[in-house]
């Protein structure tokens, strides 16, 4: 049984998706704020995790920033606004996905499943290029021994282009593989976690665009 925190500060909203996913087999624990979410992650873990955007004191944001901080969970922000600022900032953040409201009961436990399938893949290998490390196995990705905090999806993506040099990699194909084959995410989410990954990349001074190249109108790939 997977475990999963809910944030919402919407009782009604917290108790309809516990009715969604309980018969999915998940087990779920509930958090009327970001500080009482951030209390639940720091007393045990969890396999995924349910953000509200729009919360009163501490927002959906702010909570997925202190979470970073403390754990590598997966999370998918949900959201009432389908407009790209909002997308953007939660995934800079460290969301790895995000889902708008109203939602069907499918479309959220696909989501999920795809979010967390990560946990399931075989991560083993290590590879270094050019001082930057990848270290599947001990969850690692570092240059000159300077850690980068790379989200769970961005890790996995930076795996993938590392370990399939000179493959051109489409939107479409790195959401199938990243997040499944019935994932409804958006090639600009794709768009979003190569932006950050360059910028992880770049403060900690490695020169990340001599080697992840945009090949325009089709995608990306390592060099």
């Amino acid at each position: 049984m997977k475990k999963v925190l809910i944030v919402d500060d919407e009782q009604r909203m917290v108790d309809l998706i516990c009715l969604y996913l309980t018969p999915h087999n998940y087990r779920c624990t509930k958090a009327l704020s970001g500080k009482k979410a951030i209390e639940s992650i720091g007393d045990e873990s969890f396999d995924i995790v349910l953000l509200d955007v729009m919360m009163p004191e501490m927002d959906g944001w702010q909570t997925c920033e202190k979470i970073r901080e403390i754990s590598d969970v997966p999370i998918i922000m949900l959201t009432a606004r389908d407009q790209k600022v909002d997308v953007v900032k939660g995934l800079k953040l460290g969301a790895d996905d995000y889902i708008t409201k109203p939602f069907d009961e499918e479309v959220l436990v696909a989501r999920m499943e795809a979010v967390t399938r990560r946990t399931t893949k075989d991560h083993s290998s290590k590879i270094t290029v050019s001082g930057l490390l990848w270290d599947g196995d001990r969850h690692i990705f570092a240059y000159q021994d300077q850690h980068i905090p790379l989200t769970p999806l961005e890790f996995e993506m930076m795996g993938i282009f590392i370990k399939n040099p000179r493959k051109v990699f489409s939107r479409d194909h790195l959401i199938q593989i990243v997040w499944g084959l019935d994932s409804e995410t958006e090639g600009r989410t794709i768009d979003s976690h190569i932006r950050n990954i360059r910028e992880k990349c770049r403060t900690a001074g490695f020169q990340i665009d001599q080697h992840l190249k945009t090949i325009w109108g089709v995608g990306y790939k390592w060099e």
